[in-house]
């Protein structure tokens, strides 16, 4: 769910600050005010995700000595100033020097209440542009691990704190959620980076030459070994084995394996050689090899061996709001790929993107959205003509189901209109506190729709 807009307004003017911030809170955002800029300040970081407004003339520390520190803190967060006629010049200059805007006392609400919005789109934008940059270190084979849900936030957050520990892990999670991704991440912010990643999918080969693949073995160890092999886990060493699809290991492997975890030593087929590996495990599983029912065949020490750290990997349909964001760049990146124009976002295509539940996870969105640059994807506006009746899950209860069209509505409407607030308020015929009420609740971001007609 998106939040409302950040708002930090300070004015020593406690009438008017009490009157301003009412006005703010009616139109939808989220409103902290206080009388002077040194309350104000410790509010304001550079994750800061919204807009500070204040007036010029302010004891102690005034708008202007604000701005600058606020700019100390992060040049790109848009601070709005408040003057008198006489401060116009000064204010100026400050816009300049890189403040957002200034509004001139008297001033109408509406003429604030855009400002702040314009002002609450860039400032988004310049920190979806920083996600994206942070983010795309962790692109592994078109899959990247992008998302700004607190889900995703956290999951990133859990990668940096563990990366470093040479602490095994295991990672859960549907087929196409990207584990290989957080595997490779682990691996890249870690001290290993100079070694090697090594992955191996255990369901992709055969139970006959799995225990080479990995253990390795020697000239003439077995019918057709003419040449010694390094293993997958003694070519991990001082890097990160990654090990797929765990759960499809044969047993006889896993008892090897559990050896190799415990004493931190292989010993290749045709060889009593005892060789040290220094080993970085992270295992990924489809099913939760926790119950009894789903792991089956797999061994329970080895579980335990492995399940030191473990990290759950949400589907696609649990963090429904990045699918724009995620949506975004991979249609960028595959008009950039296939030297292609960036085509429009219908209203249908839109709706697509919200409504569907994504099975096969980001790996089918980074389909959909090639198909999308291509011009492959069938017409989702003549599947569903506007005249037909919507089709809604039927095993949702009717609250759910209002709740899905009335997100449709509202997301049909911004996309005819571009975005606009104005235009929108007039086709839905609601007031606008309620419109960013309702924005809030379904999780849709305004901004998106921008220029889209």
């Amino acid at each position: 769910m998106s939040r409302p807009l950040p708002v930090i307004l300070i004015d020593d003017d406690r009438d008017l600050l009490r009157a301003t911030a009412q006005t703010l809170d009616l139109a939808g955002f989220s409103v902290s005010a206080f009388s002077s800029a040194g309350e104000a300040l410790p509010m304001i970081s550079a994750d800061f995700a919204g807009v500070v407004i204040s007036d010029i003339r302010m004891p102690r520390i005034d708008g202007l000595e604000l701005f600058a520190r606020v700019q100390a803190i992060d040049s790109d967060i848009p601070v709005v100033l408040v003057t008198g006629h006489g401060d116009i010049p000064m204010a100026v200059d400050a816009i300049k020097d890189g403040a957002y805007d200034f509004i001139a006392k008297p001033y109408a609400a509406d003429r604030l209440v855009q400002c702040v919005e314009r002002a609450g789109e860039k400032r988004a934008l310049i920190l979806e542009n920083r996600a994206l940059r942070e983010v795309r270190s962790g692109d592994d084979d078109g899959l990247p691990l992008i998302g700004q849900t607190p889900v995703m936030q956290r999951l990133r957050h859990t990668l940096r704190q563990i990366a470093d520990t040479d602490v095994d892990v295991l990672l859960t999670g549907e087929t196409g959620t990207g584990k290989e991704v957080v595997a490779s991440l682990l691996h890249r912010w870690s001290r290993r980076a100079s070694g090697n990643f090594v992955a191996l999918n255990c369901g992709a080969l055969p139970e006959q030459i799995m225990e080479s693949e990995l253990f390795g073995h020697e000239q003439g160890a077995f019918t057709g070994a003419q040449k010694r092999r390094v293993g997958r886990i003694e070519h991990s060493s001082g890097g990160t084995l990654f090990l797929d699809e765990i759960e499809s290991m044969p047993t006889g492997t896993q008892v090897q394996m559990l050896r190799v975890l415990e004493m931190r030593e292989v010993t290749p087929l045709g060889t009593n050689e005892v060789r040290p590996v220094d080993l970085r495990v992270v295992a990924a599983a489809k099913v939760d090899l926790g119950d009894p029912a789903e792991r089956r065949d797999f061994r329970e020490d080895l579980y335990y061996r492995l399940n030191v750290v473990t990290l759950s990997i949400p589907p696609l349909r649990e963090r429904r709001a990045d699918v724009p964001l995620l949506f975004r760049y991979f249609t960028q990146r595959a008009a950039n790929r296939f030297s292609r124009a960036l085509p429009a976002l219908t209203p249908a295509v839109s709706h697509h993107l919200a409504s569907h539940d994504w099975p096969g996870n980001v790996r089918e969105l980074t389909h959909y959205a090639e198909r999308f640059v291509l011009g492959l994807e069938p017409s989702l506006e003549a599947a569903t003509p506007r005249d037909a009746p919507r089709i809604i899950d039927s095993g949702q209860s009717l609250p759910d189901r209002l709740a899905r069209l009335e997100a449709e509505i509202i997301r049909e409407t911004l996309a005819k209109n571009g975005g606009d607030v104005r235009l929108t308020l007039e086709a839905l015929g609601i007031p606008r506190k309620t419109f960013y009420d309702k924005l809030q609740r379904h999780g849709i971001v305004r901004g998106e729709f921008s220029g889209r007609v």
